[in-house]
């Protein structure tokens, strides 16, 4: 498919159903197995085209959504290439039990799409809505789920969920007129996160039609002396480099340590508590780039936050003074601040703390080659 400015601004006009209609027949010409099945909405899906073009590659199976689901996991185990469309609420939610089964317990490598999504048919009533799509589809186990923020988007991928080994939902919003997010040079790759925009206050994590939402809001926040980034992901592994202890002291609280506030069980302690004199050095433990400097915190004082890649975050809390910079790239062994007694805390110590995302795992778990003090 021949894609240039001009052809982004026609598919940007006509909105993502009529260009998912346009991509299928583009489709079609290099992919001779490929099936697509609707349910009473070829006009609505932008697939009239595809329809009368390729009659032998479209069945229509009236409103009857579960029997689609079935028939086209009939086809899948056929070795056909499979997308079904329908409205959003009726590809999913109507179909959960047809999805989890046949799709996704048999493993059948079918392409949903969903046409207008989220609140997009409001105007018809509650059955319309679909909100819990994504949600529901997130627990049938090897789903993709993809959300384009935009019409090229839609198009790319498409391509990449119709060639993909696993089931998918393309999850598409809105109808006519929507705005462009990427340009002709954008490649688009399933599972990777893009940065939009470079900011160091705060990160706005968005999909789908609120990509170019959160692009103004952006624009609006930074009138107001406020800087956002966009979906921040560091695709490195700077955590190759091995770990070290931060600091040198006496441990006084381990990982999972159950914390007694009042003669009432709390949270357990989800990190290690190092305690040391105020003003010993801090190291970094692994090769990383600092994410987050927090100067006055209630619970953890002054804090950083380095990210050492893929997921891996480490954070320091309580300290008395820090050494770098947001966005400064450090090496494992590098000064990055003094052990203090800031926020909520009962003596000078280091609170350090890993996290893969957002689970929290044992720091000691990193040092299995480093012997304690």
């Amino acid at each position: 498919m021949d894609i240039n400015e001009k052809s982004i601004k026609i598919w940007s006009t006509i909105g993502s159903r009529a260009t998912f209609g346009i991509a299928a027949l583009d489709l079609a010409k290099e992919i001779d197995n490929l099936m697509i099945l609707t349910c009473d909405v070829s006009t609505s899906a932008g697939l009239d085209r595809f329809r009368k073009t390729y009659p032998e590659k479209y069945l229509d199976l009236g409103i009857a959504e579960q029997n689609m689901i079935g028939v086209a996991a009939g086809l899948a185990s056929e070795n056909f290439n499979v997308i079904t469309t329908t409205f959003a609420p009726f590809q999913t939610m109507r179909c959960c039990e047809q999805i989890k089964v046949n799709i996704g317990y048999m493993k059948q490598k079918i392409c949903m799409v969903g046409i207008a999504s989220g609140l997009a048919l409001g105007t018809f009533g509650y059955t319309h809505c679909c909100i819990e799509d994504v949600g529901i589809l997130r627990s049938i186990p090897g789903m993709i789920i993809i959300s384009p923020a935009d019409s090229l988007e839609t198009v790319k991928a498409l391509e990449a969920a119709v060639k993909s080994k696993n089931p998918s939902y393309l999850r598409l919003t809105g109808s006519s007129n929507n705005p462009i997010v990427y340009n002709k040079d954008y490649e688009f790759e399933i599972g990777k996160s893009i940065t939009l925009r470079e900011g160091k206050d705060i990160t706005i994590f968005c999909s789908g039609a609120m990509v170019y939402k959160s692009l103004e809001a952006a624009k609006i926040l930074e009138s107001k002396k406020i800087s956002s980034s966009k979906s921040k992901f560091l695709n490195k592994t700077l955590y190759k480099s091995g770990f070290i202890w931060p600091v040198k002291g006496i441990i006084t609280g381990e990982y999972g340590n159950q914390r007694i506030l009042n003669g009432q069980p709390r949270r357990p302690h989800y990190g290690l508590d190092i305690s040391a004199v105020s003003g010993t050095k801090v190291i970094s433990p692994s090769d990383a780039e600092v994410s987050l400097i927090m100067e006055d915190t209630f619970f953890n004082g002054k804090m950083i936050i380095l990210n050492h890649g893929l997921g891996l975050n480490s954070i320091y809390s309580h300290l008395k003074k820090i050494h770098v910079k947001e966005r400064e790239k450090i090496k494992k062994g590098d000064l990055i601040a003094e052990v203090g007694n800031t926020g909520r805390s009962t003596g000078p110590h280091l609170d350090w703390r890993i996290n893969v995302f957002n689970i929290a795992i044992d720091p000691e778990l990193l040092l299995s080659n480093q012997p304690k003090f």
